[in-house]
């Protein structure tokens, strides 16, 4: 298979000018994304993250291994023409108009004239900004910049979409909206690799996650199989001494949350049977529910470990 993005062994070694002393911002990342996944690059500040992405785009030389897009190395320009990139902290001339800096990009990206008239107008209308496309950049907002970020990120129809925090500086609204537009770009078969802070919104759109800690890959797998414990929980509420004893004693892991208990317990069975002994003690059940975890939690559990 031809992946979206394969590195093998990417590594990233910065030299202090003084000392001499050196610092592996990345240190053998080994990845691979399927054409036409959404995946999402996560870690802690300093872990490495923009240093993979300026290697991956040929913004940086990586020390030691490769980075490939579609196939084809990365320092190969002809690799980047079916990306689109949309960085944390772009800057935009603000003297341009919305649609003028889209024109702008759109010609630097090799779009034609006649493309572009036809296709800037749509992109606009896309991300919610067809209105403010004679307005100034200097005059839009944080959000309104994302927005139209992400536009230019699109103006040539690319395969692959890199985004640095799409979502950063957009309200609760703006962020719905992006993530419709992305999963309408999926559906479309282009592949969508995020790096983002914003646990929640990679949890609800990505399909495959990789943690980096100190430069290296520390999980990675489908976020669905990472946030799944396991087993099934019951919460209860004022539970007597006794009954909480023996549920102790039958549950794999007793969680106290502000005077309530929770079960975990490792079958069904096995929940079915504490909650007929719940039933039996006449003690009322709060929830009984299937285990999970936040990418949140796993995030925070993976990236804390000495």
């Amino acid at each position: 298979m031809t992946y979206a993005i394969e590195t093998e062994g990417l590594v990233k070694v910065y030299k202090q000018r003084w000392t001499k002393r050196e610092m592996r911002a990345v240190d053998g990342i080994s990845i691979r994304v399927e054409p036409g996944a959404t995946f999402g690059l996560l870690g802690p500040n300093g872990a490495g993250k923009t240093t993979f992405v300026k290697m991956l785009l040929a913004c940086s030389h990586p020390t030691a291994g490769r980075a490939l897009v579609f196939g084809k190395d990365s320092w190969i320009p002809e690799s980047r023409r079916s990306v689109g990139y949309l960085p944390e902290n772009h800057r935009f001339p603000t003297y341009l108009t919305g649609a003028g800096m889209l024109d702008f990009y759109g010609a630097l990206s090799g779009v034609d004239a006649a493309t572009r008239k036809k296709r800037i107008p749509e992109l606009l209308d896309m991300v919610g900004l067809d209105r403010w496309g004679a307005t100034r950049l200097g005059k839009y907002s944080k959000g309104m910049l994302q927005r139209v970020g992400l536009a230019q990120a699109l103006i040539h129809e690319p395969k692959l979409l890199v985004l640095d925090e799409p979502s950063d500086g957009v309200d609760p609204v703006g962020r719905k909206q992006i993530r419709d537009i992305l999963h309408g770009l999926e559906e479309k078969g282009v592949t969508i690799f995020i790096n983002s802070h914003l646990l929640q919104e990679v949890e609800l759109f990505c399909r495959d996650v990789a943690i980096i800690r100190k430069g290296k890959v520390a999980l990675e797998g489908r976020v669905k199989e990472l946030t799944s414990e396991g087993g099934y929980r019951i919460d209860l509420e004022h539970a007597p001494d006794n009954l909480a004893t023996e549920l102790k004693g039958r549950a794999k892991a007793v969680v106290s949350n502000n005077g309530n208990l929770q079960f975990l317990f490792n079958t069904r069975e096995e929940a079915n049977v504490a909650f007929d002994i719940v039933r039996a003690a006449k003690c009322e059940v709060e929830s009984m529910t299937k285990a999970s975890s936040t990418l949140e939690e796993v995030f925070i559990r993976t990236v804390e470990q000495k």
